[in-house]
């Protein structure tokens, strides 16, 4: 078929696709430019190059909406580019070609090892980061009781676990170097390989120990009542509810009328004034029984941005073992290429090996603005992957938003051809008391689309990985990530110039 096989009315709207097609071909080139530019000094990780291009220009072609494209060239018979996130420029190349051959301009078709080359480097890097096991893997944070259990870490690898994360933030070196113990004489004895990922704590704001006046409230918060959150216990008014936080900086950097949330979102509060180093808070949020507060659980400040470092001296020391023995470290509330270069420059300081892997956990609404730099950052220098933490990131963004931006980071990362992990909450209530929801389900069977799934500890854990293995081996051969129609991406910001 050529154009003149074509009614005129075709032929014209064949012309027009192809132009805008060209049009917006050029646009992705140009702007892509800018990004590498910008990118090329922190690529001392060579074999990472083609993935910075492909993502430099993904974030060009979702600069802008391209539905009304998108619909033309599906009614020709091309590609949508629906699913052109491994390998964008050889995906529009293509479609131009296809268009060209129907109005008999002969273009050439990019080969079809730039698609394979481009298409096997997610897997590649997955198995940098997570081993060469089937994806998705099944990661589980372990308690405290696997210090003392090694028989838990063995069933934990006969149910299907794949990784296993230590929580830096708990427990104390004997019993990580324990858990890893008995870790390893597990794998000796299942003939299985488990990565071991240890997750840094952070300048997370986590709540001390509740004060509840006698006879106050009943010991549950409920909507209406008032809570004092101190920078210290000392600083709790006697006459109401209070909690102190770990991190006293935070609470001198809040202010009236602004959000604060608790234990991932379970208990909301406003600020309604200031004592000194407390901060009143108003309950607007919480269950209709109300709610308890406990120690250690985590405080957000949606809408203040807090100025606090991402790596504490905590982590800078805790940073010595995970050097040493871990397989991945997570990088938790990493918001800033500078907070970035602290972590890469620490572990360079420590001579940690060229494999050991960085996991970004996307918890703020920052990570998720700087994720493109974050991702070309990191895996410009070592093996690299990226958390959905959507505990914190739901409390930050907001609920109704968490859902739209799971989506845009599992994009994201796929044209970085970065692994994932899902995490937070997955099948919770079958971890935590032996009964799923049946929305736990849903949600656990969409985390298929990552490269790895987090399950949280809990008694029947055990059990609830091997629900996810059944999950994942029923829904896998559905899903190869997403299609999705294309209009502009929030997080996809034109480059600076």
């Amino acid at each position: 078929m050529n154009s003149t096989d074509l009614k005129p009315e075709a032929a014209y709207d064949l012309q027009r696709c192809q132009t805008q097609l060209g049009a917006l071909m050029e646009e992705v080139e140009e702007e892509a430019e800018v990004r590498l530019e910008r990118w090329r000094p922190w690529l001392s990780r060579t074999s990472y190059g083609p993935s910075a291009e492909n993502l430099a220009a993904y974030l060009s072609l979702r600069c802008r909406d391209i539905q009304a494209l998108q619909e033309d060239l599906t009614t020709w018979g091309v590609s949508s580019l629906g699913h052109c996130e491994p390998y964008v420029r050889p995906n529009l190349a293509a479609a131009q070609a296809a268009l060209g051959a129907l109005s008999g301009d002969q273009r050439p078709r990019p080969e079809r090892e730039l698609f394979t080359d481009l298409g096997s480097r997610l897997g590649r890097h997955t198995q940098d980061l997570l081993g060469d096991g089937a994806t998705p893997g099944i990661m589980v944070t372990l308690p405290s009781e696997a210090a003392q259990d090694p028989d838990l870490l063995l069933d934990l690898l006969e149910a299907g676990m794949t990784a296993a994360r230590i929580n830096l933030a708990h427990d104390d070196e004997a019993a990580w170097r324990a858990m890893l113990h008995h870790l390893h004489a597990a794998c000796l004895q299942t003939g299985k390989s488990c990565r071991v990922l240890m997750d840094l704590a952070g300048p997370k704001v986590r709540t001390g120990e509740p004060r509840w006046p006698a006879k106050k409230n009943g010991g549950r918060l409920k909507v209406g009542h008032v809570l004092a959150l101190g920078a210290r216990e000392m600083d709790l008014p006697g006459d109401r509810p209070g909690v102190s936080c770990t991190l006293p900086e935070a609470i001198r950097q809040v202010g009236t009328g602004q959000a604060v949330w608790f234990d991932d979102g379970k208990l909301g509060a406003v600020v309604e004034g200031r004592q000194g180093e407390t901060l009143l808070l108003r309950v607007t949020h919480a269950p209709a029984k109300g709610a308890r507060l406990k120690a250690g659980k985590g405080i957000n400040f949606p809408d203040t941005p807090l100025s606090l470092p991402a790596l504490t001296d905590k982590d800078r020391a805790d940073l010595a073992f995970a050097a040493a023995n871990a397989d991945m470290v997570g990088y938790s509330f990493v918001q800033t290429v500078g907070d970035a270069e602290q972590l890469l420059g620490r572990l360079a300081d420590l001579g940690a090996p060229p494999t050991l892997s960085v996991l970004l956990k996307i918890e703020t609404r920052l990570a998720v603005q700087n994720l493109a730099d974050l991702m070309v950052r990191v895996a410009g220098e070592r093996p690299c992957g990226v958390m959905i933490a959507r505990g914190d990131l739901a409390v930050e963004l907001g609920f109704a938003r968490l859902s739209e931006i799971q989506e845009e980071v599992l994009w994201l990362a796929e044209a970085a051809h970065l692994p994932v992990v899902w995490a937070t909450q997955v099948l919770e209530g079958l971890v935590k008391k032996g009964e799923a929801r049946r929305a736990e389900y849903t949600d656990a069977a969409g985390g298929v689309r990552a490269e790895c799934i987090m399950l949280n500890k809990g008694p029947y854990v055990v059990d609830a990985v091997q629900e996810l293995v059944s999950i994942t081996g029923r829904m896998r051969p559905h899903f190869h990530k997403k299609r999705a129609s294309f209009r502009a991406l929030s997080v996809a910001r034109p480059p600076e110039q």
